[in-house]
């Protein structure tokens, strides 16, 4: 691993830490009812009012993923120190709900949270972020993460600017990679992911509309300087371009309408 790689590494590992004391001893609420029919047993549910036990990984998935708890974030926070290692190493057999994990950080309101608890939150989802970028084959591929973050930040900003400053080879072919997969998307304007956070329209709409200005003044260049197809440049450079002026252009990607 590059040296970049390295101190980012130590980085995800100090916020993992970090996680771990800050959310010691958490429960959820004495009070708190799930569906015994469709949630899980009254047991599995009192496993949650007890701190620092491990969840097998099947309830842990239940547990944050639920959207119906009467206090989400207290909820998450029981379960975040392991929710966040498992997250890093990407949910394993759930990896195939990673979409939703935004939207239950979203649901948590993390970042009204004391300052302890949110600044540690915030910490982790930087840390992992900027690990994921600097790591040649991360266990979550880019896009997820960067989703992941605008959804449960409900801002999109900040991780394109930590994605700038990481001028590096493997950031860089992320970058084209990423592209490579969102292009059609955002040719026609929309959101390159689906959203389960439930943004204002207008929000989500400023967040395409700010990743898509990004790309325009950022992309080509590192583009070139992996060695991306002309095909995939030309894709940026519509970006910049009103929508309705792409398809006449000369190398816009006609043949996707087979």
């Amino acid at each position: 691993m590059t040296e970049p790689g390295l101190a980012a590494r130590a980085r995800l590992d100090r916020a993992l830490d970090r996680l771990d004391a800050t959310f010691r001893g958490m429960t959820a609420k004495s009070d708190e009812v799930q569906c015994e029919c469709h949630w899980g047993s009254p047991e599995e549910l009192a496993l949650l009012k007890l701190p620092d036990t491990e969840l097998d990984p099947d309830l842990l998935h239940r547990t944050w993923s639920a959207s119906d708890w009467d206090d989400h974030g207290a909820v998450l926070r029981r379960v975040l120190p392991q929710f966040a290692r498992e997250l890093t190493g990407g949910l394993g057999a759930y990896a195939w709900d990673i979409d939703n994990v935004g939207a239950s950080f979203h649901r948590a309101d993390w970042q009204q949270w004391p300052a302890p608890q949110s600044g540690a939150v915030r910490e982790f989802l930087y840390a992992w972020w900027a690990h994921t970028l600097l790591t040649p084959d991360p266990a979550v591929p880019v896009p997820e993460p960067l989703a992941l973050c605008a959804e449960a930040s409900a801002t999109i900003g900040p991780w394109l600017a930590v994605w700038e400053a990481l001028r590096h080879p493997v950031t860089d072919q992320h970058l084209t990679d990423t592209v490579g997969r969102w292009e059609w998307d955002l040719l026609e304007d929309t959101l390159p992911w689906r959203s389960w956070a439930f943004w204002p329209d207008e929000e989500a709409e400023s967040a395409r509309a700010e990743l898509a200005t990004w790309l325009v003044r950022e992309a080509p260049a590192r583009l070139r300087a992996t060695g991306a197809p002309a095909e995939l440049r030309h894709a940026v450079r519509l970006l910049g371009l009103p929508h309705a002026d792409r398809w006449d252009d000369p190398h816009a990607p006609r043949h996707r309408y087979a």
